[in-house]
């Protein structure tokens, strides 16, 4: 946990561009749009150079010929302006619909990335820091779709160019058109070997960032704790190590990429010289005119551009292809074990509360064996606690009943139905949860307790927000129950913020209750209170009580101790007392006195 992300090599460029590409033809009627805007530009821009070329020729045998036709070079100037002013408004339809279509392709994403969320399973964000994968979700789609929408209408218009301009070089001059033709493989070679060593740095860079943000996020979400136990330093220390490393590789792979730009530039002014000395020779045998020859340079010019421009792209393109990698590498991460295929629609519909682990296993890392082959029944309406050091299952024995991972052997039944055979959100209906890590999300108090009931009435709330204890302190708040609060918010204690989680168990009215050191929280006085409404709450329900503090298990109906992931003990608080095992040596350590005397100073009588 906390590690960097792993990341395959960014030698799938071809496939991920197909992929960007998938997703942009989800929207094929503005696609066709920008294609067909595309044909319409470049068609009127490949015009344009064949009419001012008409113009010269015009003037020059006009001149040559004892006087210049001014009518009809006036035709072909306004025709000239006219495809000129066309041109432009087709350009300007067509930026107006690439940025439809790359903020589409992101609102696109964002739903996926957003669905993906709800389906990956719990292991997956265990093994990341959150950092990393807000940054593949924020960062990464935005760089992608934001350089999809500047780079497809550049890229679109120069692929028609490099069609279109060697058909109207061909009508000029074969010979000049070979010319050009002759530099383009130079062109393309530069292009794969600068792509080549500019891609892996891309990744690495984006690998980076999420590195970053990951750290970040930590610094921010634990400030307090960072700044209790003086790890300013050793926290700016490791900023500035991410934030150096993403400095290097951003500067080489945009230093790296950015040689293509003087590279196409220096072919393409040889291939002007070129077709400037070769054009002026045939100039001069009379085998062009110099209209053609002022056409065909300026499509020489236009030739050139667009290569130039994909060149001035190329490192936008490389960084998306980059981040591209990496969101579908995010969207392709395994998800969750799928719903059966065949669900009981009656199943858990009315539960009495009979849970029986059966041979239960489980682990979390292949080699590291947590859980191995445990029974444990608990009966309906009994309250069973859970207790036994760190490490020994006790929190991951909950998690497997809420189908927050799947069991590597056994099963798990709630009144004889295999939880597996059963759709989660139906499971976890019946079940409410307390944990203690409290988390309250932006909103007001009421709604945070309605947050698994939202339909709720306001008497519904307060009456749970009452039976939890939580009403009194509620009521002394500026705003009462319409109080906002949020996950950072430092408006409510610890203690407070608790109660509020328990008055939203309290809501939900589950048939089984799972209470993960519920009142850890909560100082004394408090717990006592919420120690009574939690013996009202789980009158008739199944609890299962997570407890490091003995003194609130007493009057558990079953105490089971837990050591390596398997029950060694289970009893009542009084009997497992006297049979001196486990659990007495935990309550002894708990709640025994140290006997240590002060022996007196030598010298003293």
């Amino acid at each position: 946990m906390g590690g960097g992300p792993v990341l395959k090599k960014a030698d799938d460029f071809r496939g991920t561009v197909r992929r960007i590409v998938a997703l942009l033809r989800r929207d094929r009627l503005r696609l066709a749009s920008v294609l067909g805007f595309g044909v319409l530009m470049v068609l009127g821009m490949l015009a344009v150079p064949t009419v001012l070329g008409r113009a010269t020729d015009l003037v020059i045998d006009g001149t040559a010929g004892g006087g210049v036709d001014f009518g009809g070079l006036a035709l072909i100037l306004g025709l000239a302006v006219a495809i000129t002013l066309v041109t432009f408004a087709i350009t300007v339809s067509n930026g107006r619909t690439i940025a439809k279509l790359a903020q589409t392709m992101a609102f696109d994403l964002r739903e996926e990335a957003d669905r993906k969320l709800a389906s990956l399973p719990l292991s997956y964000f265990d093994s990341r820091p959150r950092g990393e994968v807000l940054s593949r979700v924020t960062n990464d789609i935005d760089n992608l779709t934001q350089t999809v929408g500047q780079v497809t209408q550049r890229v679109v218009q120069g692929v028609l160019f490099l069609i279109g301009v060697p058909i109207m070089m061909l009508t000029i001059s074969p010979l000049l058109t070979l010319v050009v033709v002759l530099t383009l493989p130079l062109t393309v070679l530069a292009a794969r070997v600068i792509g080549k060593r500019s891609q892996p740095r891309f990744a690495r860079q984006w690998a980076t960032t999420g590195k970053l943000n990951g750290h970040v996020e930590e610094m921010i979400t634990g400030h307090q704790l960072v700044t209790l136990f003086g790890r300013r330093a050793e926290g700016a220390a490791v900023f500035e190590r991410y934030n150096g490393d993403l400095y290097e590789n951003s500067v080489r792979a945009q230093w790296v990429s950015a040689l293509l730009g003087p590279t196409m530039a220096f072919l393409g002014l040889v291939t002007y010289v070129l077709v400037a000395v070769v054009g002026g020779l045939q100039v001069a045998a009379g085998v062009l005119s110099f209209g053609q020859i002022q056409a065909f340079i300026q499509y020489t010019g236009q030739f050139s551009n667009p290569l130039n421009m994909l060149a001035a792209l190329f490192g936008q393109v490389q960084s998306a292809v980059a981040s591209g990698e990496r969101v579908f590498e995010f969207l392709d991460a395994e998800e969750q074990s799928p719903e059966p295929a065949v669900a009981d629609a009656a199943a858990l519909e009315s539960v009495r509360g009979r849970v029986a682990f059966e041979d239960v296993s489980f682990r979390y890392l292949e080699d590291e064996p947590l859980i191995e082959h445990l029974w444990l029944t608990a009966e309906p309406g009994q309250t069973v606690a859970i207790v036994g050091p760190t490490g020994a299952g006790k929190t991951t024995l909950v998690n497997l009943l809420m189908r927050f991972y799947d069991l590597d052997a056994g099963r798990i039944t709630v009144d004889g139905v295999d939880v597996s055979e059963v759709e989660r959100e139906r499971l976890r209906r019946r079940i409410g949860m307390v944990l203690q890590d409290t988390w309250l999300f932006d909103g007001t108090i009421a709604e945070n307790i309605a947050y698994g009931r939202p339909d709720a009435t306001r008497e519904e709330v307060v009456a749970a927000a009452d039976a939890a204890h939580a009403d009194h302190f509620i009521r002394t708040l500026p705003d009462g129950y319409d109080t906002v609060v949020g996950a950072e918010e430092g408006s409510l204690s610890a203690g407070e913020r608790q109660l509020v989680t328990i008055a939203r168990a309290f809501l939900i009215d589950p048939s089984i209750l799972i209470l993960d050191e519920a009142t850890s929280s909560v100082d004394t006085r408090t717990e006592m209170l919420v120690q009574q409404g939690m013996v009202a709450l789980r009158q008739g329900r199944t609890s299962f009580v997570i407890a490091h503090r003995l003194s609130t298990i007493r009057d558990a109906d079953v105490i089971v101790v837990m050591e390596h992931g398997q029950v060694i003990e289970q009893g009542e608080h009084e009997v497992l007392l006297k049979s001196g095992g486990a659990y007495a040596r935990l309550y002894e350590a708990q709640f025994a006195r140290p006997a240590v005397e002060e022996e007196e100073p030598a010298g003293r009588a």
